[in-house]
């Protein structure tokens, strides 16, 4: 017996002498003790925790040469031990180690399981090192399954106890794994942060493995904002290291370093460096069984034979890939190969397959967005701009295949991760959360792709009976080289078969759109004079798309560039904000003109169009509609124009205001008079005395006694809510958006989702800047405003795009009541004669005074 174990013996008897001690004291004569028993009992479980430490010790070793099942075993029978000994300690690291295990072979699912036992049990031993670590792997677990918001949960509770407890160790691979988390969310900034703090960590606790960890994670970093000075030079710091180093962590997987350099090699063009480096790290990966490593050197093997022009076997890899990231879970590379896939299948002149690949992309960007919802709004902007591209490839490619529904689909989609960014509470409607619809035939090829698959794993354990080898046979068309595989099933006479039906029905719109049959049914048929203006705007040209109730669909191609059309749009919306500028306004808004509505000039007129439902793309929603004139008169002068969001696409029920019972509030105030930090709106108390005078029924609240709370209280006792006061729709900021009330109290386009106003037919925001914020962005903010009141329950919103006049919007106002007073008239159309009558009045005939102000939601 060793020193310590005496030790332990003195002091049990010590300890047992004083109890016995104690009881005779108390409760005077009991039995004595049996101190060889108790002495049998201590040596028994000093020897059971000794065997189950050897077995834990033994699970390490094995685990360090990637023998996971071995290590399994050997933990799991250590962790039985230090339960029947209850060792609560040692059964908490060991469940760590278990969950590491499952972690390792990229079994998720089960790794959560048993890290969510560990810190269970750290937390109530008050273990607060071993909760560190046990938080710190729920977070990589969680990360590899595509959830970044609970990654990074767990990644900043780890960083605090482990700043907290002073282990700098910890505090590194935390940093580290909060830039991982960011970076892969699209937020380089954040990421490059992160990676620089645990550059300084190791190298001031001279962690050689972690220094070059973070030099490469640094230059990935800078590789997103395309910095590629700063690349090279972080590279080539970690090419000094040690190679040894580079090639292991020493943790049983493959070392980000070497996942690293593939990426500085492709940078500077040197693609069979890259093959090489990357050849290396698949061979490791394959090795110590590191299956999420081996799923993503796939991946980078088959861009790299791509940019070198080897398409076929680029696609053999990323097939491989993509087998490897289904089977693990792991959603963010299989989505990574699946639009690299529908990219280089766009390449080499296989469309219906590109948009097969490209489609599965986008479910599971679908799937991924959902889990991030949690995320502030920049995180999930940052998001959608390292997948945004992917939407909009399937729409081009969509488009030019003349398949003009499906791409509509794919541009909603964008519309409404777009809304999601600048409202966390958007989920879209019924249509849109459904994701990308797939024609029979692509079902079919992903079925038969599927299928092969499962084949192949069967056939790796001789598991396939004569009829399955057989089918295994005619899919791979007896090509059973791996790097075939995927070339023999493209080329396969079913595949073949099942394009030829592709290109046969894409012109007929063989597609299951019953949602946009039902648009096209329920919506345009009710308005048999209305079209449907959808434009798309890509990188090298603007796609325009027409629906009408009684024609195909119509698609038109203009050739301009992205940001040619957004110098005509910045050009255009500078000048209707100059009353000065009427000729140069009137040239510049033809040039819009030109673009948007000429190309269908005939089919409108034949189909004798007066109203234009409007889905704006992008900055174009910065433009009204109204405001384009075609050389002779306005655009608002021959046709009605509503704008729609997502919430209301196929939502629309045709009825005229009657029975006006309007909710009216002034903020008031004098001319050069600053109330609450904002000037005084003096016209707004004559605009509402005038609403008053025109409409019995008005509740007219003026000033201070337009306050916030009766608002709240009273708004959907009425069917209008005009709101003639300050407002604000910040861009990106939903929290800076606000509507102010005459008592100064601010509500926040946030708070305003959570007002009833089921009743109201029509909210009117007649204020400055009430769908425009100080900058442009991408529009969004100006969906966001209909989006949000219409989620409320408000059928239609009157807004304004910029800062009109306090008098120029009295005489608005006046006009549009006036019109609405007549009865039986729609919203739109009781705007467009408003503003015709501005067109020709003498002193407000300028755009600027009347084409800010639009009809978004349903005001048909």
């Amino acid at each position: 017996m060793n020193l310590d174990s005496c030790k332990r013996d003195v002091m049990a008897s010590r300890f047992y002498g004083l109890v016995f001690l104690a009881l005779t004291g108390m409760f005077g004569i009991v039995s004595p003790p049996d101190m060889a028993v108790m002495n049998a009992q201590a040596q028994t479980v000093q020897d059971r925790k000794a065997q189950a430490d050897r077995l834990f010790e033994q699970g390490n070793q094995q685990y360090e040469v990637s023998q996971f099942n071995a290590a399994l075993q050997s933990w799991q029978q250590a962790l039985t031990v230090y339960q029947e000994i209850k060792d609560r300690k040692s059964q908490g690291r060991t469940l760590g180690n278990l969950g590491l295990a499952y972690y390792s072979s990229d079994k998720y699912d089960k790794a959560l399981d048993y890290f969510q036992q560990f810190l269970s049990i750290a937390r109530d031993i008050k273990d607060r090192e071993s909760e560190g670590k046990a938080i710190g792997y729920l977070g990589l677990a969680y990360q590899n399954l595509g959830k970044y918001d609970k990654a990074i949960e767990y990644q900043l509770q780890r960083l605090a106890i482990a700043r907290e407890i002073a282990d700098r160790q910890s505090v590194g691979e935390a940093l580290n794994n909060l830039g991982v988390a960011y970076e892969l969310l699209g937020k380089y900034d954040k990421a490059l942060d992160y990676y620089q703090q645990y550059l300084a960590i190791a190298q001031d606790i001279k962690d050689r493995a972690g220094e070059g960890k973070a030099l490469g994670n640094l230059g990935r970093a800078y590789e997103g904002i395309g910095k590629s000075e700063q690349i090279i030079a972080f590279e080539n710091q970690l090419l000094e290291l040690d190679r040894a180093i580079r090639l292991r962590e020493g943790n049983g997987r493959a070392t980000d370093n070497l996942e690293n350099s593939p990426e500085a090699f492709a940078k500077i063009d040197k693609y069979d460096k890259a093959i090489d480096s990357t050849l290396q790290w698949l061979a490791i990966s394959r090795e110590i069984s590191d299956r999420s490593s081996e799923a993503y050197a796939l991946n980078w093997l088959g861009n790299a034979y791509s940019k070198r022009g080897r398409d076929r076997e680029a696609m053999a890899y990323l097939q491989q890939s993509l087998t490897v990231a289904k089977e693990i879970g792991d959603r963010r590379v299989e989505g990574l190969t699946l639009a690299n896939m529908g990219q280089i299948l766009s390449k080499i002149k296989q469309p219906e397959l590109a948009i097969v690949f490209y489609k599965q992309a986008v479910t599971v960007r679908e799937s991924i967005r959902k889990d991030i919802k949690k995320l502030d709004r920049e995180l999930q902007k940052s998001y959608l701009n390292t997948v945004a591209d992917d939407y909009r490839n399937l729409a081009d490619l969509l488009l030019k295949q003349d398949r003009i529904l499906e791409a509509q689909q794919v541009l909603d989609l964008l519309k409404v991760e777009e809304l999601n960014q600048y409202f966390r509470n958007v989920r879209g409607n019924s249509q849109t959360s459904q994701g990308v619809d797939l024609q029979r035939p692509e079902q079919n090829i992903i079925a038969l792709a599927s299928e092969l698959n499962q084949l192949q794993q069967k056939d790796r354990g001789s598991k396939l009976n004569e009829t399955e080898q057989q089918r295994l046979a005619l899919l791979v068309q007896t090509e059973r080289d791996q790097n075939k595989q995927f070339n023999a099933f493209l080329d396969s006479p079913q595949i073949k078969k099942l394009i030829t039906e592709l290109r046969r029905t894409e012109d007929n719109q063989n597609v299951d759109v019953a949602k946009y049959r039902k648009l096209q049914k329920d919506l345009l048929s009710q308005f048999p004079n209305a079209v449907l203006l959808y434009p798309l705007i890509l990188e090298d040209r603007l796609e325009l798309i027409l629906l009408s109730a009684t024609t195909p669909p119509l698609r038109r191609t203009i050739k301009i560039k992205r940001e040619e059309l957004n110098e005509e749009i910045s050009a255009l919306l500078s000048e209707l904000r100059d009353k000065t500028l009427s000729p140069i306004v009137k040239e510049n808004s033809q040039k819009l003109y030109s673009i948007l509505i000429k190309p269908f000039e005939t089919e409108l007129a034949q189909l004798k169009i007066d109203t234009i439902i409007y889905a704006p793309d992008g900055q174009l929603r910065y433009i009204p509609l109204a405001s384009l004139h075609d050389g002779n008169q306005w655009l608002v002068e021959k046709y009605r124009v509503n704008n729609i969001t997502a919430e209301s696409l196929t939502a629309f029920n045709s009825k005229p205001i009657a029975n006006s019972r309007i909710f009216a509030g002034a903020f008031g105030g004098k001319g050069g008079e600053t109330r609450s930090g904002f000037s005084g709106l003096p016209a707004t108390i004559n605009e509402v005395q005038k609403i008053s005078s025109q409409f019995p029924n008005t509740t007219s609240l003026i000033e201070k006694e337009f306050t916030k709370t009766v608002t709240e209280n009273r708004a959907n006792s009425h069917t209008i809510l005009h709101l003639a006061t300050h407002g604000k729709l910040a861009v990106g900021t939903p929290e800076d958006s606000f509507i102010l009330f005459g008592n100064g109290e601010k509500a926040t386009i946030s708070e305003i989702k959570d007002w009833n106003l089921s009743n109201i037919d029509l909210v009117v925001l007649s204020a400055c800047q009430t769908a425009l914020g100080s900058k442009l962005g991408t529009g969004i903010e100006v969906l966001g405003l209909g989006y949000q009141m219409q989620a409320a329950g408000a059928r239609v919103v009157i807004a304004s795009l910029w800062e009109v006049s306090d008098d120029g919007t009295q005489a608005l106002m006046e006009a549009f009541y006036a019109e609405l007073k007549k009865g039986n008239i729609t919203v739109t159309e009781a705007l467009r004669r408003a503003q015709v009558t501005m067109i020709k009045s003498s002193k407000y005939n300028h755009p600027f005074y009347w084409s800010a102000f639009f009809a978004i939601g349903n005001g048909l």
